[in-house]
């Protein structure tokens, strides 16, 4: 008989974004996930991405899939909260796109049998 376990991880995932002006609007998206929206300026466009951004995290720990979604998509994921200075992003982008790193926490569900 086969017992399955499952056990809570937390800690942290580093996902990159990215804003651009297309027209009167700015777009938002995030290179890791696939989420996107647009906003009339960065930060209106940078509020709605990170609401997507952790709406779309939650729902993959909620359903399990984060760990094969992260996996798939080569998402790290951290123990310890990186620093700053410990992150990287890497390009090439053009002169006209805006690019920034954010830190999310993360809470996986590690399944045994």
């Amino acid at each position: 008989m086969n017992i399955v376990m499952s056990v809570k991880k937390s800690g942290y995932v580093v996902v990159t974004f990215k804003f651009r002006k297309e027209g009167n609007k700015w777009t938002a998206f995030c290179e890791e996930l696939g989420t996107s929206t647009f906003g009339r300026s960065i930060p209106e466009a940078h509020k709605k991405l990170k609401e997507a951004v952790m709406l779309h995290l939650k729902t993959l720990e909620e359903v399990g899939e984060s760990e094969r979604f992260f996996k798939e998509h080569n998402i790290s994921f951290h123990s310890h909260k990186p620093k700053k200075s410990e992150i990287t992003i890497s390009g090439p982008w053009d002169t006209d796109t805006y690019v920034r790193a954010h830190i999310y926490p993360i809470h996986k569900e590690l399944r045994s049998s």
